[in-house]
This record gives C-alpha cells, sequence and structure tokens, in this order.
C-alpha cells in the first residue's frame, strides 16, 4: 500500500496512520468535560477543513472545540458552534478526506 502524506496545520506527516495517531494522542490528554486549549483548536481547525462534512461541521463559526463522550462510553473532539449548537467530529474522517 503506498504511503499518503497528510498535512494538518503546520504538521506534516509522511503516511495517514502517523497523523491519526497523533490526533488520537491529542485527544487522549484531555478529559470529558474539557475544552480543548488554544493550540490544540488551532490543529483540529485545520483537520476539520479536510473532513468530507467540514462546512456543515463548522457550521457559522466555532467557539471552541471540547472533548465529550461518545458512542460506546469512549470520547471524541465535539466543535462547539457560535449560534450555541454542537457536534462531534470523527478525527479519522478528516484524515480519510
Amino acid at each position: 500500500m503506498v504511503k499518503k502524506p497528510v498535512t494538518i496545520g503546520p504538521h506534516h506527516f509522511s503516511k495517514k496512520g502517523d497523523a491519526a495517531a497523533f490526533l488520537k494522542a491529542m485527544l487522549h490528554k484531555y478529559d470529558v468535560g474539557d475544552k480543548v486549549s488554544a493550540g490544540d483548536a488551532e490543529v483540529l481547525l485545520a483537520a476539520l477543513a479536510l473532513h468530507p462534512d467540514a462546512t456543515t461541521k463548522m457550521g457559522l463559526g466555532i467557539t471552541h472545540f471540547s472533548v465529550r463522550s461518545a458512542d460506546f462510553g469512549s470520547k471524541c473532539f465535539w466543535v462547539n458552534r457560535v449560534d450555541g449548537s454542537s457536534e462531534k467530529f470523527s478525527s479519522k474522517a478528516c484524515i480519510r478526506g
């Protein structure tokens, strides 16, 4: 299988698996209910821009990212929008594009 490089903001990865591992490590440094730091939010915004439903996920604008519960007892990143709505998103979908 051919390696496909991925760029997420200032981070360059030689293969998608490395990018996925980076985002997974970022997720796991936060507890459920935490607001994501400004530095990590910049990376997540760049990752979210790669998501196939990026426009819908971003909505009218983003106030911040957080970590909340997801399916089957897991946790994931959530985008919190300026209109007060929020939605989870898959960092894997961002990598796959």
